[in-house]
């Protein structure tokens, strides 16, 4: 069990960098914050890879600041490659929002406000299996 205690795994670390963001979305990420932390009460945030990232154990979902379009969500397993190639068959992903980028990782993008609204429900059984692997 991975142990946080550093001023970057807090919510008031996650807040400070959104506020300080020229990003034009803003709203979009916010609205990814709070999607991810309704999943459950056990989801805290913190800064990783100097972007908003969400936790259990380990860090699994950290959101894609470089998306040229809309924004992103990149699902992990924490920082070292987990070998869970029979999880990745296991993830029900019926509205195909997953993009595989390898066995441990894989991406989710929206193209705005709307998108993500549309998809919440979607995503959010994603997040509840993925957490699962983490």
């Amino acid at each position: 069990m991975a142990t946080h205690k550093s001023k970057a795994d807090t919510t008031q670390a996650v807040n400070d960098l959104v506020s300080s963001l020229n990003h034009p979305a803003t709203q979009e990420i916010q609205m990814l914050r709070d999607i991810v932390c309704e999943v459950s009460p056990s989801i805290q945030e913190g800064v990783k890879w100097n972007a908003p990232s969400f936790r259990v154990d380990e860090y699994f979902a950290t959101i894609n600041l470089r998306e040229k379009q809309g924004v992103g969500v990149v699902l992990h397993c924490g920082a070292k490659v987990r070998d869970v190639a029979a999880g990745h068959a296991s993830i029900d992903d019926p509205d195909k929002l997953l993009k595989w980028l390898a066995k441990d990782r894989a991406t989710v993008r929206f193209s705005g406000k709307d998108d993500i609204a549309a998809r919440k429900p979607a995503f959010q059984a994603v997040l509840r299996q993925w957490i699962r692997f983490v």
